[in-house]
This record gives C-alpha cells, sequence and structure tokens, in this order.
C-alpha cells in the first residue's frame, strides 16, 4: 500500500542504513549570518518554436539562450519543437528569453508558464447550489485562476492559479466580495510542514535571526511568521532535514546568554472548530430567536383564547392600537433585524453580484410580513375606525424555525464526514524512537511526537500498539490489523523486509520498523488528501440541480406575486366566497399569507445538497473499507458498468508465480541447467524471472550449497513479451517461450512441443531454457488463482455484468485460467496498446467498460476505460491511471465499489425525488389549491418549518448511506503470500 500511494523509494540505493545519524551534526545548521545554502527559487516555462529543421538549429538556441543571465538551463527538442527553459526570476524574464530566440529568426507561438500554485479555501456563508456557484464564478473572474472547484456540503474551495498573477490573498479578497467568507486552509506547498511555538524569541532582532538560520538551512522551502501565537510554519523538503534538525537549528541559532527553544505546536483541527463554531452560533441564534418569537406566538395565538388576557392584550392604548400590538411589533423587531441581520446580508450580496438564492426568499417573505404588520400598527394607530389583522408572528417564528433548520441541517452535514474524521484519527501521537551507535547497536529508547518523526528513523513498535508511519520492519515478526486502513478483516503477518502502514495496529509481537514515508507522504494521510479531492470534484448528476438552480429563485418570486394576485384580486371583485375570508382578515391579507407561504416553503438548499453529502458519505465509507473512489464523475459512471476487463497476472491470479515442475530435455545436471537460466534472468524485475531466480535459490540448498551466488552474465537482454538472452559463463543462455526460441531459430522437438502442451492445459506457463541454441530444459511456472476470483465472476454476472480476460499469456493458459473462474470471453497474446483497443471496441458496441489491472502494462488500459479499477499491490503508474483503487488485492471490492456506487446513484435520485417532490408539491399547497376544497391552508411559519425540514431530511438520507456493507465477503484460508498482499 505504501508503495501504491507514493512514489518515493524506500530506501537510499537499496541498503539498509541502520547507522545513519538520525540528527545531523550540529554543524550542519547554518550559523546566523551565514550565506543561505538554499537553492534560490527557479521557474520553468515552456515555448512552442516553429522553424527547428535540424539538431543544430537546436544547438544554436541552447547555446544563445543558456548564455543569458539568469538562465539555469535550457533543453531543446527538434522533433517536437519545443524548448523548456529553467531561470531565476530576479535575475531575467520570459519576455527576455523569447526576443533572444526570435533573434535566431525562430518564430515563438506561445509560452506557457509551468509554475502553478494550488491553495484550499474554507467558504463561509453558502447555503445552496446558487452560493456554491456564486463563489465559483467570483473565483474563475481572478486573473491569473487556471481552475476553481467549490463544494457546497464540503464548504471548501480547491483554487488552481498562476502565482506570477495573483496570490491567495486576492483570491481570498475576490470571494469576500461576493459576500462570503474564507480562510485559508492549505496551499500546493503545504505538503511537508511544520508549526513550532518558540521561547525566547522576544525582539525584532531575534526574530530575524531565527527566520534567516531557518532560511539558509538546507531543504527549507518557506518560514511564515505568526507574531501573534509566536509561532512558525516551516515548508521542508522530507529529502533533506526534518522536524527535529529544524529545532536544533533554532537552538543553535542563540548567543549566550540568550536561550531559544521550539516545540511542537499543534493548530487547532480548522475544520472541526469551524464546524463546531457554526454549530454554536446556529444554536445561539436560534434560542435568541425563540427567547422574542415565543412571547409573540403566545400574544397572537395562545392568550387571546383565555378571556383575562384576551381582553387584556385587546386594550386600545391609542385610537385601535391594542396593548397586543405594539408587544408584537417590540418582541418581533429584535428578530427580524438583529436575529435575522445574516438573510440581509446573505441577500444584498447576492443580489449585488446578479444571482439569487433562499436568503432572497427568506428575506423577502419577512419583510413582508413585518413590513405589512408595520402598515397595520400605524394605521391602527392614527384611525379610530380602522380594523386589521398584523403577521408579526409570522416574521418572526419564519426566521425562528429556518434557524432551527439550519442549525439540524449543519449537525447532519458534520456527520457526513465522519468517515474521514476516523481515518484523520488513527495515526497515533507519539513513536518510540531508538538510537544506535556507530556499530548499530541500540543505545537508547525515547519517546517523541509522531509529527517529530524522520526518514529513515528506526522505531520500536510493541505489541497492542499503533504503527506511527509507514515503513519496512527490519527486526522481530508479528501481524498486523490493517482493517481500519484496508478493510482486511484478517490480521497481516509481518517479518522483516515487509511494509507497514501508519495507523495500523501491531497485535501480537515488537518489531522495529525504519521509517520510510513520514508527514503527508504517508499512505494514510494520502488517502486523506485522496477522499478530499473526491468529496470536493462535482458528479455530473449534480448539474441537474445546477441548471435548476439558475431560475429556482426568480421563479419562485413570480409564482409568489402571482399567488398574492390570484387571490387579492377575486377577494376585491367578491369572487370569493364569505366564508373562505376569515373574520380577523380581509382579502389581501389573505392573499399576503398565501404569497408569503409560497415565498418561505420553496427549498433551494435541499436541492444542492442532494448530491455533495451523498458522495461525501459513499467515498467516506469507501475508504473506511478499503475502496477509494476519485470524485462523484467515477461512482457515477461505476452504476453504469456493463463489461469488466479483467488482467490475468496479479489480477485474477496472486501475482506471485513459482516454479512447480521442471523437464530436462539433455543430458545436462537440473541445477546445472537452472543455474544458467537463474544467472540470466537475475537481471530481469519480471515475475516469472523472480519465480527462476528463487527456485533456484531452494534447489541449490536442497543439494547442500548454500551460496546465494548466481552466475555472472554479460550482454542480457530483454525481449519483450518473449524472454531473456545472455551470456553465461561463456554460453549463450535463453530463457522465454516458443517466439523467443523462434526468434533465434532454436528448433523445437515434438516432445518439446508436447510438454507446452500439456503444461499450459494445467494453466501453467511454460519457461523453455536453451543453451547455444539448444533446448536442453523446461521449467512450469504456476500463479495460483486467487480463491475468491470464481465467486466474484459469478456474482458479477448475477448483477448483469458480463467478465472478459484479456492478457499477454499464451492462449491455452488464459483458456484454463479463465475456465476455472468462469469467464466465457478470453482475448490472450495482446500487447498492452491492445488491451486499451479491445475496451475501444467494447464502447463503440454502447457498453460502459471497467478495467481491472495491476501492472505498468495495464495503464493504457485503465486510462482507456470508462472506469479503472486498479488493484493496489500493483504499481504507481497503474494507480495515477485508476479511476477506483482498491486498497488491498481481493476482488471481492471490485463488487463492492460497483454495488456502493449503484446504492449511492440510487440515493442521489431519491434525495433529488424528494426535494423536487417537495417543492412540486408544496408550492401549489402553500398557494392554497387545497383550500377551496378542504379549507386547509399553510400559513407561512407552517411553511418555513417545512422548508427547513426539507433540507435537514435530505442530509439525513445521504447519512444512511453510512449503513452500507459489503455485499460478497469471501471467507477462506488466507492467502498465498498473505502479509504482502500491499507490497
Amino acid at each position: 500500500m505504501i508503495g501504491v500511494l507514493s512514489a518515493t523509494g524506500m530506501e537510499r540505493n537499496g541498503e539498509n542504513h541502520l547507522t545513519d545519524p538520525l540528527l545531523p551534526p550540529t554543524s550542519s545548521a547554518s550559523p546566523a549570518g551565514a550565506s543561505p545554502r538554499k537553492e534560490r527559487k527557479t521557474r520553468k516555462v515552456m515555448f512552442s518554436v516553429r522553424g527547428i529543421s535540424c539538431a543544430s538549429c537546436a544547438v544554436s538556441i541552447e547555446t544563445v539562450v543558456a548564455g543569458l543571465k539568469g538562465v539555469e538551463s535550457i533543453q531543446v527538442s527538434p522533433l517536437q519543437g519545443q524548448a523548456v527553459v529553467q531561470y531565476r526570476p530576479e535575475d531575467t524574464d520570459t519576455r527576455t528569453i523569447k526576443e533572444a530566440i526570435e533573434d535566431l529568426n525562430f518564430e515563438v507561438d506561445e509560452l506557457q508558464e509551468q509554475e502553478i500554485a494550488v491553495c484550499r479555501l474554507r467558504i463561509k456563508g453558502m447555503a445552496c447550489t446558487s452560493c456554491s456557484e456564486s463563489v465559483e464564478r467570483a473565483l474563475q473572474m481572478v486573473p491569473g485562476v487556471k481552475k476553481a472547484a467549490v463544494g457546497l456540503a464540503l464548504e471548501e474551495a480547491k483554487v488552481h492559479y498562476d502565482p506570477n498573477v495573483t496570490s491567495r490573498d486576492l483570491i481570498i479578497e475576490a470571494v469576500e466580495d461576493a459576500g462570503f467568507g474564507a480562510d485559508p486552509i492549505s496551499s500546493g506547498d503545504d505538503v511537508n510542514k511544520v508549526h513550532l511555538k518558540l521561547e525566547g524569541v522576544n525582539s525584532p532582532e531575534d526574530t530575524k535571526l531565527v527566520q534567516s538560520v531557518l532560511e539558509a538551512a538546507e531543504g527549507v522551502n518557506s518560514v511564515e511568521w505568526d507574531t501573534v501565537e509566536q509561532t512558525i510554519k516551516v515548508a521542508y523538503d522530507p529529502d533533506i532535514t526534518g522536524p527535529r534538525l529544524l529545532i536544533q537549528c533554532i537552538q543553535n541559532a542563540a548567543q549566550p546568554p540568550k536561550c531559544f527553544n521550539a516545540t511542537l505546536h499543534s493548530p487547532p483541527k480548522q475544520r472541526e472548530a469551524e464546524r463546531n463554531h457554526e454549530i454554536r452560533n446556529y444554536r445561539n441564534q436560534f434560542l435568541w430567536s425563540c427567547l422574542f418569537s415565543v412571547p409573540v406566538f403566545l400574544f397572537s395565538m395562545a392568550l387571546p383564547m383565555f378571556s383575562p388576557f384576551g381582553d387584556w392584550l385587546e386594550y386600545r392604548i391609542c385610537n385601535n392600537m391594542t396593548i397586543g400590538m405594539l408587544l408584537r411589533w417590540l418582541l418581533c423587531s429584535p428578530v427580524q433585524f438583529i436575529v435575522g441581520w445574516r438573510f440581509y446580508v446573505g441577500a444584498y450580496h447576492a443580489l449585488k453580484r446578479g444571482y439569487s438564492n433562499m436568503d432572497v426568499l427568506v428575506a423577502l417573505g419577512t419583510n413582508a410580513a413585518y413590513l405589512y404588520s408595520v402598515y397595520i400598527v400605524l394605521k391602527a394607530l392614527t384611525s379610530d375606525s380602522f380594523e386589521g389583522q398584523d403577521f408579526f408572528e409570522t416574521s418572526a417564528m419564519l426566521i425562528s424555525f429556518i434557524l432551527l433548520g439550519k442549525y439540524l441541517e449543519v449537525m447532519a452535514k458534520g456527520k457526513t464526514s465522519d468517515a474521514l474524521s476516523k481515518l484523520t484519527e488513527l495515526a497515533p501521537e507519539t513513536a518510540c524512537l531508538l538510537t544506535f551507535d556507530k556499530d548499530g547497536n541500540a543505545i537508547s529508547e525515547t519517546e517523541i511526537s509522531t509529527q517529530l518523526l524522520q526518514r529513515n528513523d528506526v522505531i520500536k513498535i510493541v505489541p497492542g500498539t499503533k504503527v506511527p508511519v509507514d515503513g519496512v520492519v527490519i527486526k522481530g515478526q508479528s501481524h498486523v490489523n490493517e482493517s481500519m486502513i484496508t478493510g482486511e478483516a484478517r490480521p497481516i503477518s509481518k517479518k522483516p523486509g515487509d511494509r507497514v502502514i501508519g495507523g495500523t495496529v501491531n497485535d501480537n509481537g515488537c518489531i522495529i520498523v525504519k521509517a520510510t514515508h513520514v508527514g503527508s507522504e504517508t499512505a494514510l494521510s494520502q488517502i486523506v488528501q485522496l477522499v478530499e479531492a473526491a468529496q470536493l470534484a462535482r458528479a455530473p448528476v449534480q448539474k441537474l440541480a445546477d441548471k435548476i438552480s439558475r431560475f429556482f429563485v426568480p421563479t419562485v418570486v413570480v409564482a409568489a406575486f402571482l399567488t398574492w394576485l390570484g387571490w387579492f384580486i377575486p377577494g376585491q371583485l367578491h369572487l370569493l366566497p364569505q366564508q373562505w375570508v376569515p373574520k380577523a382578515m380581509d382579502s389581501f391579507e389573505l392573499a399576503l399569507q398565501f404569497g408569503i407561504s409560497v415565498l418561505v416553503v420553496a427549498c433551494p438548499c435541499a436541492l444542492g445538497l442532494a448530491t455533495p453529502t451523498a458522495v461525501m458519505v459513499a467515498t467516506g465509507k469507501g475508504a473506511s473499507q478499503g475502496v477509494l473512489i476519485k470524485g462523484g464523475n467515477a461512482l457515477e459512471k461505476a452504476h453504469k458498468i456493463k463489461a469488466i476487463i479483467f488482467d490475468k497476472t496479479g489480477t485474477l491470479t496472486v501475482g506471485k508465480p513459482s516454479v512447480v515442475q521442471t523437464k530436462i530435455f539433455s543430458k545436462i545436471p537440473l541445477v546445472e541447467l537452472c543455474d544458467l537460466a537463474a544467472g540470466a534472468e537475475a537481471n530481469s524485475e519480471h515475475p516469472l524471472s523472480k519465480a527462476i531466480v528463487e527456485h533456484t535459490k531452494k534447489l541449490k540448498e536442497q543439494y547442500g550449497s548454500h551460496s546465494d551466488h548466481m552466475m555472472e552474465s554479460r550482454d542480457f537482454e530483454v525481449h519483450p513479451g518473449a524472454g531473456v538472452s545472455a551470456q553465461v559463463e561463456g554460453r549463450l543462455v535463453l530463457v522465454g517461450n516458443k517466439r523467443l526460441m523462434q526468434e533465434f531459430e532454436v528448433p523445437l522437438s515434438p516432445e518439446v512441443e508436447a510438454y507446452m502442451s500439456e503444461t499450459e492445459e494445467h494453466a501453467r506457463t511454460c519457461v523453455l531454457v536453451a543453451i547455444d541454441k539448444i533446448i536442453c530444459g523446461a521449467l512450469a511456472v504456476s500463479d495460483p488463482l486467487k480463491p475468491e476470483a470464481g465467486q466474484v465472476i459469478s456474482y458479477l454476472k448475477s448483477m448483469g455484468i458480463s467478465s472478459i480476460m484479456v492478457t499477454g499469456d499464451n492462449w491455452a493458459t488464459a483458456k484454463s485460467i479463465a475456465k476455472e473462474v468462469g469467464i466465457s470471453q478470453v482475448f490472450a497474446e495482446i500487447d498492452p496498446l491492445g488491451k486499451a483497443e479491445k475496451i475501444k471496441d467494447l464502447q463503440m458496441q454502447g457498453l460502459t467498460v471497467a478495467m481491472v489491472g495491476d501492472g505498468i502494462n495495464d495503464s493504457p488500459a485503465l486510462a482507456a476505460a470508462d472506469v479503472g479499477m486498479a488493484i493496489s499491490a500493483g504499481t504507481d503508474v497503474a494507480i495515477e491511471a485508476a479511476d477506483i483503487v482498491l486498497m488491498k488485492s481481493s476482488l471481492e471490492d471490485v463488487i463492492t465499489a460497483i454495488d456502493l456506487s449503484r446504492k449511492t446513484l440510487s440515493r442521489i435520485r431519491l434525495n433529488y425525488v424528494w426535494a423536487l417532490g417537495y417543492n412540486v408539491l408544496g408550492m401549489p399547497i402553500a398557494a392554497g389549491v387545497l383550500f377551496p376544497f378542504t379549507g386547509i391552508r399553510l400559513p407561512p411559519w407552517l411553511a418555513g418549518a417545512c422548508m427547513a425540514a426539507s433540507s435537514v431530511s435530505v442530509v439525513c438520507s445521504s447519512l444512511l448511506l453510512q449503513l452500507y456493507k459489503k455485499p460478497l465477503h469471501v471467507e477462506d484460508a488466507p492467502r498465498p503470500g498473505d502479509g504482502s498482499d500491499l507490497v
């Protein structure tokens, strides 16, 4: 798994540096005033150059440009007509470089800056899809912004921008100008950063001294100060330095008698803190509104029913203005203008930017009720004959119910990222660091913060504790529970050479582990980053809500006006039956109540939350079960899959071939034959080569030789898809298949042909060994099927999905494997590009095609497929090309990924049905279509309560995905090679 999620090497030069110093010598830190050793920042620019006709043209361009001040390097490709220049921006610029090339009579058509920065922002104040679209538009209008994505449910924005044109501060300013709050979460260079709390740094001179020392230290990219908190944030290169070295640099910077000290500082988790602040804010506002709106409700609807209170409330103060009117006005005003101020602000900024949102509807509805009520009060105050009914309770209760709905909504939305939060909490806080002497003996154990671990540190992990970072076991044996990361239920055996994942639990043995990936490079950190990116990506099905949101609010406003008009005009013309109009109202007031109800019952929020909340829960749930889905697009496509193409080796099979039989066709001894074959294969990384070398070692041990020494070879050459050739001990050795023998014109006897056929019929690969162009023997290599393969293929068939096997292996072996697992359609002897072509052929038939593979040669097919699924035992190239990553090697996760996507899309459709159905049914009811027949009408305050409930119900519906369980779980004996599935 470590190798899957990071391309960073495990060890330097393949050696086990146990005695590497955990901290470089003190002198390695630059003293104050020393010239910085950190390289000055450079930028890279690409030019498209026309007119390059030969190599001499390229040389002339390189000579002239390389002579410019500030140019670090230049590479010119005559075939592609491109020039890539790396330069120092403080010494030169792209225009100077471009003019230098043009002076040589070449045409420079375009230049493309390669430096793109990325920042993530926490967006505050978004209520619906219209809000997120407004933020996205505002970001895209900022000069220099290349791409912007805004997640409504996640309340985040991810912006790609050119740092030479704009900055993070300007981007934040653009969001704030659009009427929303924005706080930075991270920048593109936040990959490896450490926060340190400083002590003893009390003056500007001290601050300048510490900053100069850190900036001069090798591997430091940037230093950011927070003078209020007295903390610094240092971005660094983990290949060169680490947190402990940075702390040592700060300590060494102090000149006696001064003493500087730095300790690890953990800033509060921003997302969690802001979510809690938002919950508290809505809760407090709701409680404040209740403090006023409950008395308003009592004074308008409850107490008038009891004669003593009713008589008192109806007591006239001046003309027809009563005590009840005055009290309701005084109590409602704080709710309308203080508690409800947030709706005014949101509506103002929305209309200012040329769009409308829920705040506009709430502001219109509450203001209509409030202002009409004020008119009634003033009219009653100035007239002794006027009688009318105020609606202060409508305004106050409407705001209260909306705030209650928002409070419940943010609490429910917080639970949509529970799975991701649990992942981030898996890593332990401390680790046991071992220190070694020059002879490699452990001399001390120190408990330190996990965040202070550096690459190549050696740590001790005792039974029952968590693995702090990714690493490789160098001593001891144990079983590790990886279920929280990969979903693998069984503890995995670990021995020296095996890799472990940070956040997993060591079960029953003590192991010594060398750290290979720390900080943001760990598998756990990269899983979190991948899931966060997936939750930010917008699913295509979201386009429906986006389209509706553009005209939703204007349509509702028009509908509300027509509703008012539709009731007011007949009332004025006395066309309404007298019993329809309540005694305390006239036709205008009745029409106004219907219009306000239509305004506030409509809910764009439910539509906007239908997709992103479901995607958030599904991607988090998938990650907890070992299935990483790269965004809503992959999730949506996966539910349409009708055909799956499987690679054979490492996908349907375990991927750990072994020699199961040998055959001699001459008088050469078996050990000598295998020794020569292993000598030729020793330089190859192919799984079959490794199987032959391993078999030879075991064979030599069996016959009394304990030497791992392989025969030396020269003129080694790989023949893709055929085998290898080499000179071993002065003899030409060919190890490969029939095609390799034909290439070297080696004759195949009937005995050899018969053995090949027999071997391939048993689903084994026959590897021929020829010495000096004479076939001397053959090795039958078997790669066992994964135990769950047959059940998975059968289950896929029951889901209506056809399975196809495409492999580079021979036809006989491929057909035998396919027959064993139940695959009827097979394509064999296909090269990597051929696999991609087969996928395109199926797509031309109208099928949505998925590809499941694990190797480098699968990456073209993974990229060509509608949905690429990479088995995590595979390579980084395959993982990069895939849409879905299966974190363990079990094929049952293919079914999990498809089933989860189907369940998620069903949930999204259900959310849309509810959100649209609610509006389609709610608005006519609020408009009074049932009133003539049943006498039932929806008061504005109750309409507001329904609106609030609709958003909460959609979020709760998405949360039901947290109950998802795998449809297929194969229980059997441990797989072959268990314990290294993740390597």
